[in-house]
């Protein structure tokens, strides 16, 4: 039998310990499992990130929710009724919070601040309208003093609002917050003033003060005034 040399042996043991190679098979399958993980991963951070969206979402309708409830409980805690009390007797209003809450919340403001206390009625025009005001100015009453003298001629069949009712003028001049009671029901009477209430007790007072004996610009001859203003929420 021939014996192998050692230099022959040496390059068999060579050839026997060189790296196996890996097949195609593995290297696809190591390629799906990578894919897999992959999506998976993706597939997590899109559940997560779409359930913190619909929990900030929750969130911010759960405040704004309840910011509306806040405002309508703030709204339904203001006073609902304003007692002027005046030197001929008390005039108890009642404030149209839900159809003027602008106007509401300012006469409100300035009850609090005591705005009105001291408040002369500055014009009366019989079965037409009494105005308060701080300001000596007409402001709108100028052109309300001119239709006095003509309300009889006006058109019966014009829309008109009750008597009694409470309002301010549309425009905020140097004659301040003005206060107008009507004692007769009067034509188009939201195109003249903001109306934000109406007296539903001491309309005999009213009518008091609608007596009183005025000059020829309708001023009254005697000092009237508001004392001062009571809040309630009710009556």
């Amino acid at each position: 039998m021939a014996r192998i040399k050692p230099q022959a042996l040496l390059n068999q043991s060579k050839k026997k310990k060189g790296p196996a190679r890996i097949s195609a098979t593995t290297i696809l399958i190591c390629n799906l499992v990578v894919v897999v993980i992959i999506l998976s991963l993706v597939a997590t951070y899109r559940h997560w990130s779409q359930r913190s969206r619909n929990q900030t979402g929750s969130g911010l309708s759960t405040l704004e929710d309840t910011a509306d409830s806040f405002a309508d409980s703030k709204k339904y805690d203001l006073p609902g009724y304003a007692i002027l009390n005046t030197s001929k007797g008390y005039i108890t209003v009642e404030l149209y919070k839900d159809g003027s809450p602008m106007i509401v919340d300012k006469f409100l403001d300035l009850c609090q601040k005591g705005y009105f206390k001291g408040m002369p009625f500055r014009h009366v025009i019989k079965h037409y309208v009494i105005q308060a005001g701080h300001s000596e100015g007409l402001g709108a009453a100028e052109d309300w003093t001119k239709k006095g003298k003509l309300h009889s001629r006006l058109a019966t069949s014009s829309p008109k609002q009750e008597a009694f009712m409470i309002g301010t003028s549309k425009t905020r001049d140097n004659t301040g917050f003005e206060l107008f009671i009507t004692t007769a029901p009067i034509p188009d009477l939201n195109d003249k003033i903001l109306v934000f209430g109406r007296a539903v007790k001491g309309e005999d007072v009213v009518q008091e003060i609608e007596e009183v004996d005025t000059d020829e610009h309708y001023r009254p001859k005697s000092l009237v005034r508001i004392v001062d203003v009571t809040l309630k929420r009710e009556i």
